[in-house]
């Protein structure tokens, strides 16, 4: 008997082993659209000068693609995209400016819309601060050597 009830619980295991391993039988949609790079950190930058990033996209597909829409969280944010299809295994970029405007850290999204409401989604981000008003101080002691 006790065999019997080992040679079950075996028996048993194994099959909900095989079941947690089984492969899912649906398919995911292939990528059509890779992007070389998902964000980017901009680092420290000075208030008031507006800052860019060209972002790569791929085509994987064998069909052409067409960016439908690239857009930003905010007003800030200023993506710029070439609304000409891209080719089977072609590269397209997509120019995404920040205005520095607000002095602190940022983080910004821009979503890209790709094949009739696929989308993919760019984050850019870093620390804005304050730039100082003049490029240096005055030197009052150049004016005692040229004396």
């Amino acid at each position: 008997m006790k065999k019997w009830l080992t040679l079950l619980l075996v028996a048993g295991l194994a099959t909900a082993a095989q079941a947690q391993t089984a492969p899912d039988t649906k398919s995911a949609a292939p990528e059509v659209l890779a992007l070389k790079e998902t964000s980017y950190e901009f680092g420290k930058i000075p208030q008031g000068r507006p800052v860019t990033h060209v972002f790569e996209v791929t085509n994987t597909s064998k069909e052409v693609l067409r960016l439908d829409n690239v857009q930003a969280s905010c007003g800030c944010t200023t993506p710029e995209w070439s609304r000409e299809p891209i080719q089977p295994g072609a590269t397209a970029s997509i120019k995404v400016g920040y205005n520095a405007a607000a002095e602190g850290q940022f983080s910004k999204t821009v979503t890209v819309v790709y094949n009739n409401n696929q989308t993919k989604t760019i984050v850019i981000s870093g620390t804005v601060y304050r730039a100082p008003a003049t490029s240096a101080p005055v030197n009052a002691s150049l004016t005692l050597l040229k004396q």
